[in-house]
């Protein structure tokens, strides 16, 4: 039913697999959207995304 499809990361513009199988894992979850960045971009939005919000924890621990 699913077969691997190749996907461009909207942040480098490297090519990725999106294998049949995290398709299907996408279907069960209920997801909607192909993924738009390749793992090693995903990685990094996390990475900054958790920077920001501990940086934005201590401020608010801060002011309590």
């Amino acid at each position: 039913m699913y077969q691997d499809k190749t996907l461009v990361c909207k942040d480098c513009g490297a090519e990725f697999v999106w294998t049949a199988g995290e398709q299907e894992f996408y279907a069960q979850k209920g997801f909607q959207n192909a993924p738009v960045r390749c793992k090693a971009c995903r990685d990094a939005k996390k990475q900054r995304n958790n920077q920001f919000n501990s940086r934005r924890g201590r401020i608010a621990g801060a002011n309590k």
